[in-house]
């Protein structure tokens, strides 16, 4: 009875089976979903950018993306909205140099940087974009009008201490590339993706960070993600952390027939101290993927019929086959027994 229900069992278990296949395809794009804490770095601070090797680049992400402020035990701290706390100062500075009237509409001066006549620079982050897309650094941020009203240095200090949650998703070229968190705007100088460090006057960043969720896809059944629940504490004064991510492309097909395009994903990880690169490492956490051209395929699917009346057969013959030899064993070691004592009888 036991074995008729194991075979049950076995009939009615799905059972996955695995292939590898050349990925052939073309034109796809990549989600990276992730879940990164900082503990001590500002969520003020915390850029974020993606770049693959067709070119394409994301400087500065915003979209679909959520930072939490964090206190030192790791709470989240409510938001607050951009400028409130700043030193009240007297009426804006506008463009042409003179204080904004009440009969005037704000058009603040962006210092040089903009791309046209008409273009306003209202606000301490669009100096700083402004900024950016030149490929200029901003040394010090009180000069500039709309960021000296806003406090911007003294939100820096006054959010000292302060950890940052940021979370949210990707949406990237499936080609090899990189995404990562650092301080700063980021802008190019001479062919080279720097960031501009010099606005927030400090000398060393602690990139201290968990990797509380970080996937390539849609979850399945069995997937692991080597990377979630990972703590890296920084000992150093600033440095460069990097994981090489190697993403294996997964197909996985349940029995109903419905399937999830997905990715799976090994990594080596490694830190470059600012002493190591001469003080040219870009303080921050780097993350390197690149795609394996070979894909993996999970097909779940019910044992056939045949195949399972098969295993109950092979499973009573085995019965029979197990009894049979006890049963030989039983009898002829009786026979042995009995012509023994028969034999010492007459002896």
């Amino acid at each position: 009875m036991n074995e008729h229900f194991i075979s049950l069992g076995l009939y009615l278990h799905a059972v996955t089976e695995t292939k590898l296949v050349v990925d052939t395809s073309r034109g796809e794009t990549l989600r990276i979903n992730f879940d990164v804490t900082f503990a001590a770095l500002p969520c003020s601070i915390l850029s974020l950018d993606a770049m693959d090797i067709s070119g394409e680049q994301h400087l500065d992400v915003k979209h679909d993306i959520i930072k939490k402020r964090l206190d030192a035990h790791g709470n989240v701290i409510e938001s607050r909205q951009d400028g409130i706390g700043a030193p009240k100062i007297e009426k804006p500075l506008q463009r042409h140099g003179g204080r904004l009237e009440h009969n005037e509409t704000y058009c603040g001066s962006c210092y040089g940087a903009e791309t046209s006549d008409e273009e306003c620079c209202n606000s301490c982050e669009d100096v700083r974009e402004a900024y950016r897309k030149k490929g200029w650094g901003m040394s010090n941020p009180d000069v500039i009008d709309q960021c000296k009203r806003e406090g911007f240095l003294q939100r820096i200090k006054d959010e000292e201490g302060e950890g940052c949650n940021i979370y949210g998703f990707l949406e990237v070229n499936k080609v090899a590339g990189n995404f990562h968190f650092a301080p700063g705007k980021s802008f190019y100088q001479s062919g080279v993706h720097v960031h501009d460090l010099l606005a927030f006057q400090k000398d060393s960043f602690n990139i201290s960070h968990k990797i509380n969720r970080l996937t390539f896809g849609d979850y399945f059944p069995g997937v692991v993600n080597p990377l979630d629940g990972v703590l890296w504490t920084h000992q150093t004064p600033s440095g460069m952390y990097q994981y090489f991510i190697k993403v294996v492309p997964t197909v996985y097909t349940d029995v109903s027939g419905h399937t999830i395009q997905s990715n799976q994903f090994s990594v080596t990880e490694h830190f470059i101290s600012a002493e190591q690169a001469h003080f040219q490492a870009l303080p921050g956490v780097f993350f390197f993927y690149d795609l394996s051209p070979i894909k993996v395929t999970f097909t779940e699917e019910h044992i056939s019929f045949l195949h399972f009346l098969t295993n109950v057969c092979a499973i009573i013959g085995g019965v029979f086959t197990v009894s049979g030899i006890l049963d030989s064993f039983i009898y002829h070691g009786h026979r042995a027994i009995k012509k023994k004592m028969e034999i010492g009888k007459f002896s």
